[in-house]
C-alpha cells in the first residue's frame, strides 16, 4: 500500500489469496508473476482486486497471456480437462477485454480468440471489450495460434470473483 491520506486505495502487489470457483481451480497452480518451474507462466497475473484486497472495492483482474504451449507449465491431464476457461456465470455484470500489444498495430491481436456468449461462438483477432449482463452464461474462452503476448483486463461490480 502506498503512503498518504488514500494510500490504502491503491495497491502495487500481487494478491494471490483470492478464492476460485471449483470450474477454474486449474488456474490456481498457474496464477502468479515470475518464472514457474524455470519457465515463464502463460497467464501471468499483474493484479487482483475485489473487497478482500481493499473492502468494499469490486472485482478486477490484469493478466499477461504468453505465447507458449499449456502443457508445459500445468498438468497436461488438468489442460485436457478444461483447456480454455469453461462456461459460467456472474451474479454481477462483466467486463471483458483483450488487447494487442503490437504498438505498431494495437488493436490487432495476432490470435484467435474464441469466444462464447450462451450459445454463440465468436472468434476475435481484433483488440476487443465485451459487456457480459449478469447471469449470461460466457465461456468458453480459448486462445488459438498465438504469436505475440495480448494484455487482459477483467472486471464486473461484484465484491468477489463468483
Amino acid at each position: 500500500m502506498a503512503e498518504g491520506k488514500y494510500g490504502k486505495y491503491i495497491i502495487t502487489e500481487f494478491y494471490d489469496k483470492f478464492e476460485l470457483p471449483p470450474e477454474r481451480a486449474w488456474e490456481k497452480p498457474i496464477m502468479g508473476r515470475g518464472l514457474l518451474n524455470g519457465q515463464r507462466r502463460t497467464m501471468e497475473h499483474m493484479v487482483w482486486m475485489d473487497s478482500n484486497v481493499i473492502p468494499g472495492a469490486f472485482y478486477a483482474e490484469a493478466v499477461w497471456f504468453w505465447p507458449q504451449a499449456r502443457p508445459k507449465v500445468i498438468d497436461p491431464e488438468a489442460a485436457k480437462k478444461s483447456p480454455g476457461i469453461p462456461p459460467h456465470v456472474h451474479p454481477f455484470p462483466e467486463l471483458l477485454s483483450y488487447y494487442g500489444t503490437d504498438m505498431e498495430h494495437p488493436d490487432e491481436l495476432y490470435c484467435d480468440v474464441e469466444f462464447w456468449l450462451e450459445d454463440e461462438k465468436y472468434i476475435f483477432n481484433k483488440s476487443f471489450v465485451v459487456y457480459i449482463p449478469e447471469g449470461v452464461k460466457h465461456c468458453p474462452l480459448k486462445m488459438h495460434n498465438m504469436t505475440i503476448p495480448i494484455f487482459h483486463f477483467t472486471m464486473g461490480p461484484g465484491l468477489e470473483y463468483k
